[in-house]
Formats: C-alpha cells, structure tokens, sequence
C-alpha cells in the first residue's frame, strides 16, 4: 500500500463531525501524539520497552495526520515533498540547526 491509497482507506473509517473537522482532527492528532509521548515517558520510569504499543500510537497519529491532509484538500505525499524540500533547502544553506520556520 502507498501513501495515497492509505490516505484514501483512512476515509472509510472516519467517523466525525465534518463541520468541525479541522478542530476534531487537530484535538486528535494532539491526543494520539501525546499517547506516544505517554508510552516513551513509561520506559524512562519503568524501564520497559513496549514497541508494539508505540507503534499502534503512531499509527494512530498517522491516521490523523492523513485525515487532517484530507479536511485540507491536500496529499499526504505532497506535504512530505514539501516538507523534504524545506529540509533540504535548510541543510544546503546549513541552517537546519536554527531556530524558527522562516530560516
């Protein structure tokens, strides 16, 4: 499966509502990364690694981030390209160890 069709599959499986979807999409993003972060924070306390778990998480994020895409009228591939070509734009220039998003 490629970036296009997941972000096509992930359709199937939204349940929302579509008036607020930026909102909803943005709140669940944040919740789902913050799962993630959840799941890190436990191996530093607990000094257990449950990759299995952190996956599932970022897959959750995955599937928000290309639902977000999709409320924008946008490809996921093209935010990659886009970002990618902001990178390496940065790292050309040897900014990419600077501080904010115009440099």
């Amino acid at each position: 499966m490629n970036l296009a069709e997941y972000q096509q599959f992930t359709a199937s499986t939204a349940i929302y509502p579509k008036d607020n979807a930026l909102v909803y999409l943005s709140l669940g993003l944040t919740s789902e990364a913050g799962e993630v972060a959840g799941k890190i924070k436990k191996i530093i306390r607990d000094n257990v690694r449950n990759d299995e778990a952190i996956v599932s998480e970022i897959g959750d994020v995955f599937w928000y981030l290309c639902q977000l895409c999709t409320a924008m009228n946008v490809e996921a591939a093209d935010v990659i390209e886009q970002n990618m070509n902001k990178l390496i734009d940065r790292q050309e220039r040897n900014v990419i160890k600077g501080n904010g998003d115009n440099r």
